[in-house]
């Protein structure tokens, strides 16, 4: 099982507001798509998948209508 450093991005959708909701974990997980399911059970999701450079993973999601990023970066 990998381990992961996560930073999870939950994007502001109100007007004029930029800031972002961040969240850090460190997480165990075979595959990283699988854990952002996990998290947003029970919801609505539609995810996008881009594999980066030294095994970092970025998994978008959207989750009942709200826009959050995953970074999965190999620890």
């Amino acid at each position: 099982m990998a381990e992961y450093e996560v930073v999870r991005e939950v994007k502001n959708l109100c007007r004029n507001n930029q800031m972002r909701d961040i969240f850090f974990d460190e997480v165990e997980c075979d595959d990283p798509e699988s854990y952002v399911r996990s998290v947003l059970r029970g919801r609505e999701i539609e995810l996008t998948v881009e594999e980066g450079t030294a095994g970092r993973v970025t998994v978008h999601a959207v989750a009942d209508g709200i826009i959050q990023r995953f970074v999965f970066t190999p620890i």
